[in-house]
């Protein structure tokens, strides 16, 4: 039997003010986007803006509703968007942030399964990594090269052949 260990080094800044000025401003846009989200269940508004490779933008916030299962995480409506209206164009960085209207928004939050499986294939679809800046509304902000780093030993298009 061998052991093996996964692992990964990821950037931490105290706050937003310590980042490039392309990246504060990515953080900053999605605190402001996450007032669009529709959270009226949870109260936890995200919001997730990407800057493509082309130079667009495109932003996506969490999408509830009353039959659970059949919301949408900002990280899946921003995908989807992309997808949509730039076929075939990479997302550079991906900044997502979100406000927690039942208790504090101090500290970075990471994406759910769903959607790390959803950023790893939009990754091996348009051949490019997708760099992750995750915030609150304030405090530290962690920085992770791929986002494919977040969904070890993952499920890909490989496994179906």
């Amino acid at each position: 039997m061998n052991k093996e260990a996964y692992q990964f080094n990821y950037e931490v800044y105290n706050s937003a003010e310590e980042l490039n000025e392309q990246d504060a401003w990515l953080v900053n846009e999605a605190r402001d986007v996450t007032s669009a989200a529709y959270a009226p269940y949870s109260n936890f508004n995200v919001a997730a803006v990407a800057k493509l490779v082309n130079g667009e933008i495109v932003a996506g916030t969490n999408q509830e509703n009353a039959s659970y299962p059949a919301g949408l995480c900002a990280e899946r409506v921003l995908l989807s968007s992309a997808a949509t209206l730039y076929p075939n164009i990479a997302i550079d960085t991906m900044a997502i942030s979100y406000n927690n209207n039942n208790g504090e928004s101090n500290h970075p939050i990471s994406p759910c399964g769903i959607c790390r499986q959803s950023l790893v294939e939009y990754e091996e679809r348009t051949k490019h990594p997708i760099r992750l800046i995750l915030s609150g509304m304030e405090g530290k902000v962690f920085i992770i090269k791929t986002a494919g780093l977040l969904l070890p030993l993952s499920f890909g298009s490989a496994d179906l052949k």
